[in-house]
């Protein structure tokens, strides 16, 4: 990198979620992509006082999604679908774009379905945009 350049970071609001079979124009929000992994303390009868830190389990946080509510019901169905316990696992992705709009990074999930939807608040006195609120279960999110 010659002196001078700069390697400014993406902004937060440039971004797209494609899901399997459903398509949206917009979404206002996307949080929880993250995972963590709790430590598994073991010890041995002759090891002294000191337990080993051993790798447990893998965990993934729901993904949640928020959108203004329009006459698109795409997502409502695929909810319905699993309150009916016709549950539809899709697998989607969230993808981070620079200013001129090209993908920088990918966050693939799989085997997700909706576990919450939640409308949204009214207000006779708000102005604001009514959003929806989708929240996805997966079984794992990786960086492509």
């Amino acid at each position: 990198m010659a002196v001078g350049d700069r390697n400014d970071p993406y902004k937060v609001y440039n971004f797209l979620v494609e899901i399997d079979g459903i398509t949206r124009a917009g979404f206002r929000e996307v949080s929880g992509l993250d995972t963590s992994q709790d430590p598994i303390e073991y010890r041995e009868g002759n090891e002294g006082l000191t337990s080993r830190k051993l790798p447990g389990m893998v965990k993934y946080s729901n993904i949640t999604l928020k959108w203004g509510i329009t006459d698109d019901d795409e997502l409502w169905k695929w909810r319905q679908k699993a309150m009916d316990g016709k549950v539809e696992r899709k697998n989607g992705s969230i993808i981070l774009l620079d200013d001129t709009g090209s993908e920088k990074k990918r966050w693939n999930f799989r085997e997700g379905w909706p576990t919450k939807w939640t409308a949204p608040g009214f207000n006779a006195t708000g102005n604001e945009v009514a959003i929806e609120t989708l929240e996805l279960v997966h079984e794992g999110v990786e960086l492509a």
